[in-house]
């Protein structure tokens, strides 16, 4: 039985409705709608049985069998936009397809961070869209968990996302569907940002 995706989804109204908070939240803040810099990482999370195998792979690094959902967010900690494949998928792979999307989405964004497993060649390929990435290392001889700049920012919305019973795991069958769970989780986030509300999680229930 193949799974199908809703009309928002197909849409992209989800995708739609995160932008416009995105812009409200930054204005609200006193900062311009569109955003400049950036922060990229990626998140290797298992996956539930449903989820068939041609759509799984492994992140031999992170030590996980799952799915990869490699996200750009702005330097408030807001997504731009996010790509979820097979874990196995290398970040700077990943990295290249965000980049461009970036760049053709939000062709303001000059600036950007990156932690050291993205390789070079993505720094170079970003040069060459205009943007400056830089990659954030730690200082050398430091020893268990160090907060980096700006790097802290993404490492707190891959957090925000884990939150999200549905997001805890990949449940999804599909992979469209998957990012439209981020986009939903996001979008739940914002209004309470607006509105200075505490956010509720499901770990405390």
């Amino acid at each position: 039985m193949t799974q199908s995706s809703p009309a928002g989804q197909r849409d992209g109204i989800f995708e739609q409705l995160n932008a416009l908070l995105r812009r409200r939240v930054r204005e609200n803040e006193g900062r311009s709608p569109e955003p400049t810099g950036f922060v990229i990482d990626a998140q290797s999370v298992k996956t539930s049985t449903n989820v068939p195998a041609r759509e799984q792979g492994a992140d031999v690094g992170k030590r996980v069998v799952g799915r990869k959902r490699s996200i750009i967010i702005g330097t408030t900690g807001l997504m731009l936009t996010v790509l979820v494949t097979a874990a196995s998928l290398q970040d700077s792979v990943a990295g290249e397809r965000l980049l461009n999307r970036l760049a053709a989405e939000h062709p303001g964004i000059r600036k950007g961070w990156a932690d050291r497993g993205y390789r070079e060649y993505l720094v170079d390929h970003a040069a060459r869209l205009g943007i400056d990435l830089e990659v954030v290392r730690r200082t050398p001889g430091t020893r268990g968990f160090t907060v980096l700049p700006r790097r802290w920012v993404v490492e707190r919305a891959l957090g925000w996302l884990m939150h999200h019973r549905r997001l805890a795991r990949h449940y999804e069958a599909l992979p469209t569907r998957s990012t439209a769970m981020i986009y939903i989780a996001m979008i739940a986030l914002m209004p309470r940002r607006i509105t200075h509300e505490c956010t509720p999680a499901w770990r405390g229930t």
